[in-house]
C-alpha cells in the first residue's frame, strides 16, 4: 500500500474515531464528567507507556528532563487538554453535542486568531473576511441561545491554544500524549481515590461492561491521535485540513439524528454562517497553497532534443 493511500486511510480513520466519540461517552453514565476525565487520563498513561515499551521508546524521558522550558510547555500544554477534554465530556453528557460538534467548527478560524495575537501573523484579508462571519455567526447562535455558546468557545480555544503549544514543542504524538498524561495523572488519581472513598465511584460498582468501557477510555484517548500523527506525516497539511471537519460533521449528526438535540432556525442560521467563514477560510487556504508551490517549483530547462542518427 503506498503511503498516501496509507495517510488517507490513517486521517478517516482518526475523524470517524473521533466523530463517534459522542455515542462512545454516553455509554460511560452514570459516571460523573470528572470521573470520567480523570479514568481517560490514569489510562492513557497506561496504554501509551504499554505501547512506548513494545517499541523500546524510552529514551526520549531522559532527554526532556534537560530540556526545563519544554516541561514547562508540556505542563502548560496538559492543562488545555484538560480542559478540553472535561468541557467535552461535560458537554456530551449534559446533552449539548450540537454545541460541541461547533466548537470544532470554529476551531480553525480560532487557531487563526491566535496566529494573529500570539505570533503576530499578518492575515490575508480572505482570512479576515472569515473571521468577520464566524463572529457574526457567534453573535447569532448568542442571541438563539440566550448566552454566549460558551461550551463551544472553551473547547475552540483550549484546543487551538493546545496546538499552537505543541507546534512550537514539537514533541512526536505517543511521547507527548504520555508526557501530558502522566502530568495530570497524580491529581487525577487523588480524585478518584477522593470518589472512592466517599464511596461516590462507579468504577466496578456498576457492571463488568461500564468497568471496561473506562479503562478502555485510554485507548480510545490514544488510537485517534496515533492514527493523526500517521496521517500528518504523510499527507499535505491542505488535505489534513479539509480532512478534520469530518469530525465535527458527526458529532452534529449525532447531536440531532441520534440524541435528537433541537436545531431551531436561528441555531441553523448560525452554523449556516459558521460553514460559510470555513468555505472562504478554506479556499484561501487551497489557493494560497497552491500559489506558493508554484512560486517555489524550481524551473528546469527542457532536456535536449535527441536527433536520429
Amino acid at each position: 500500500m503506498n503511503q498516501l493511500r496509507l495517510g488517507y486511510l490513517y486521517g478517516i480513520g482518526a475523524y470517524l474515531l473521533w466523530g463517534f466519540f459522542p455515542i462512545y461517552l454516553k455509554l460511560l453514565r452514570p459516571a460523573g464528567p470528572v470521573e470520567i476525565l480523570a479514568h481517560r487520563i490514569i489510562w492513557s498513561v497506561v496504554f501509551v507507556a504499554l505501547l512506548l515499551a513494545a517499541m523500546r521508546h524510552v529514551g526520549f524521558l531522559r532527554a526532556l528532563a534537560r530540556r526545563p522550558r519544554a516541561l514547562a510547555g508540556i505542563a502548560f500544554a496538559a492543562a488545555l487538554i484538560a480542559v478540553n477534554w472535561g468541557t467535552y465530556i461535560y458537554g456530551v453528557n449534559s446533552d449539548r453535542v450540537v454545541e460541541t460538534a461547533l466548537g470544532y467548527f470554529i476551531n480553525p478560524l480560532v487557531s487563526v486568531l491566535l496566529g494573529v495575537l500570539v505570533l503576530r501573523e499578518r492575515l490575508r484579508p480572505a482570512q479576515w473576511a472569515a473571521l468577520g462571519v464566524g463572529a457574526l455567526a457567534v453573535a447569532v447562535l448568542t442571541v438563539d441561545y440566550g448566552r454566549l455558546p460558551w461550551l463551544a468557545l472553551t473547547l475552540a480555544f483550549s484546543f487551538a491554544g493546545y496546538g499552537l503549544v505543541k507546534k512550537q514543542l514539537g514533541l512526536p504524538a505517543a511521547e507527548g500524549l504520555f508526557v501530558e498524561s502522566a502530568v495530570l495523572a497524580l491529581p487525577a488519581l487523588a480524585y478518584l481515590g477522593w470518589l472512592a472513598t466517599r464511596g461516590d465511584s462507579t468504577f466496578g460498582h456498576v457492571s463488568a461492561g461500564h468497568t471496561a468501557l473506562l479503562v478502555l477510555a485510554g485507548a480510545a484517548t490514544a488510537i485517534p491521535l496515533l492514527f493523526f500523527a500517521g496521517a500528518a506525516n504523510r499527507l499535505p497539511l491542505s488535505t489534513v485540513g479539509m480532512l478534520q471537519y469530518l469530525a465535527p460533521i458527526l458529532q452534529l449528526g449525532c447531536g440531532v439524528l441520534l440524541f435528537h438535540e433541537p436545531m431551531p432556525p436561528a441555531r441553523l442560521a448560525g452554523f449556516a454562517l459558521v460553514w460559510l467563514a470555513l468555505v472562504v477560510f478554506t479556499v484561501d487556504a487551497l489557493n494560497h497553497t497552491r500559489r506558493t508551490r508554484a512560486a517555489t517549483r524550481p524551473t528546469t530547462p527542457a532536456p535536449p532534443t535527441l536527433l536520429p542518427r
